[in-house]
């Protein structure tokens, strides 16, 4: 397994942004039936998602978080020196959308940037990732963006999915310092690409058929929709998950009193339970937001922090253990310490970056000069 150890890296501001709109699990009664969405609300914990509108993007979400966090923390856009984006709901094919952000908040030259492409594990994987940048670099600020809009992936008679997957941003800041411990261990098993997956959108598929599909399992996708095999991604979970956790607190000599809490990706209030059990952790230290916000993927655990501390007043550091886990299949774990008072309240947001919306070379021609 792959472990990463800094003793000069710390998080010191995360800030969130949802939709405004809102959509009740119960919404879907007519069409499902009652007992349907009762039964998948007492199994995911899923009572509402947020979603975006037609033309609002992960991206909108993290430069919404972005900008207050920038603006939380009295940053100089100029001290950020490395710009990551994490996401699978990206702007265009290309460039990457870490580039659209960078133009969107006035950085300067001098600020690298680039995508990683990633769902679940995008946060703890981008964590290691721009804390290594900066460890081996001059480097004394980065900002990772992490976002999604899951609600766009899904067919909406899919029952399993179009109540369980939400839209949301995250903004987090990475500092050098004097001393702060920040270590993770990353995973991947290639073997299970399959699990979750929408076969087109990409170049393997370029003439994928549209049309809907009869799946065995009663629900409608089609090549372009997201596509989950549910049992194999639960037995990936429970399994593998708790076992690399335990893994990294042997490397680290640490237990499950260590930790003053434990902020997992957000995949159903079930898995959730079984991770609790597995790791004999008492549920108060383990924060759910899926109620009210869904499975948000690469936004997850950020979300999580700012559901659970954005809006208390509360001072002091606490020792945190993250873990996402999902499509590739990749999972990965990450500690630290952050002091609650870093973590702000989760923003509305209707931003939506109209400029970007190209649908003409006349429209492509309108840029600005290089």
């Amino acid at each position: 397994m792959a472990y990463f150890n800094f003793s000069n890296i710390k998080m010191t501001g995360i800030t969130c942004a949802v939709p405004k709109t809102k959509i009740k699990a119960s919404e879907y009664y007519n069409k499902f039936g009652q007992d349907n969405v009762d039964k998948f609300i007492k199994m995911t914990g899923v009572e509402e998602i947020r979603k975006t509108e037609l033309h609002q993007t992960a991206s909108d979400l993290g430069y919404a978080a972005a900008e207050e966090l920038i603006r939380q923390k009295g940053l100089k856009r100029e001290d950020i020196k490395a710009l990551i984006f994490s996401a699978h709901s990206t702007d265009y094919r290309r460039p990457a959308t870490a580039c659209v952000l960078h133009k969107r908040l006035h950085m300067e030259r001098d600020c690298m940037a680039f995508d990683v492409n990633l769902g679940c594990s995008a946060f703890v994987y981008s964590a290691q990732i721009i804390s290594a940048l900066m460890a081996n670099s001059d480097i004394e600020k980065g900002l990772l963006i992490v976002g999604e809009t899951m609600s766009k992936m899904v067919h909406p008679e899919d029952k399993s999915s179009v109540m369980l997957f939400g839209d949301a941003g995250a903004a987090v800041l990475f500092e050098k310092v004097s001393n702060n411990k920040l270590s993770g261990m990353m995973c991947s098993d290639g073997e299970g690409y399959k699990a979750i997956i929408a076969p087109a959108g990409g170049f393997r598929n370029l003439k994928a058929a549209e049309e809907a599909m009869l799946f065995s399992d009663g629900n409608k996708r089609t090549l372009y929709n997201t596509w989950m095999d549910g049992a194999r991604v639960f037995e990936f979970t429970i399994r593998d998950v708790p076992q690399t956790i335990k893994y990294y607190m042997e490397r680290e000599n640490t237990s499950p009193d260590t930790y003053d809490y434990y902020i997992m990706h957000q995949a159903n209030k079930y898995i959730h339970k079984q991770l609790q059990k597995r790791l004999r952790i008492p549920p108060e230290k383990m924060p759910l937001c899926l109620d009210r916000y869904g499975n948000t993927s690469a936004a997850a655990i950020p979300l999580t922090l700012c559901n659970a501390f954005g809006a208390k007043e509360c001072k002091g550091e606490y020792q945190m253990l993250m873990s996402g886990f999902g499509v590739g299949l990749s999972w990965g774990v990450m500690g630290t310490n952050m002091n609650c008072a870093d973590i702000y309240p989760i923003i509305e947001t209707e931003e939506c970056f109209v400029d970007g919306i190209i649908n003409s070379p006349e429209e492509w021609e309108e840029t600005d000069d290089v």
